[in-house]
């Protein structure tokens, strides 16, 4: 009987984890979205990519899931850029993209 209490903690777990991320995921690209516009260039494929997870301390000094995405941006139509987001637990931490063209 232990076992299944063990299993079934586990796929909770697994559950929120997956649930968690999902939700930054959504934050994340929102945050891309929003530097982009601010910036006056074109977000790129409505997507973020993870590039990394791993911990980190927030102003606090609370253990927080640091998720790392990645994503593409133009200013000029025809190069792309790349640009980074890092989440600290479900905040935006920073986001910073390529020194790329400006048009005027």
């Amino acid at each position: 009987m232990p076992e299944h209490w063990m299993l079934l903690l586990g796929l909770a777990l697994a559950g929120w984890i997956f649930y968690d991320g999902m939700q930054v995921r959504e934050r994340a690209l929102r945050a891309g979205r929003d530097y982009c516009r601010n910036i006056g260039v074109q977000f790129l494929d409505d997507t973020v990519s993870r590039q990394r997870t791993g911990f980190a301390r927030d102003a606090t000094g609370t253990l927080r899931i640091r998720r790392m995405y990645s994503f593409e941006f133009t200013s000029d139509g025809e190069r792309r850029y790349t640009g980074e987001i890092v989440m600290l637990g479900s905040r935006v931490a920073g986001v910073q993209a390529q020194l790329h063209r400006i048009l005027h």
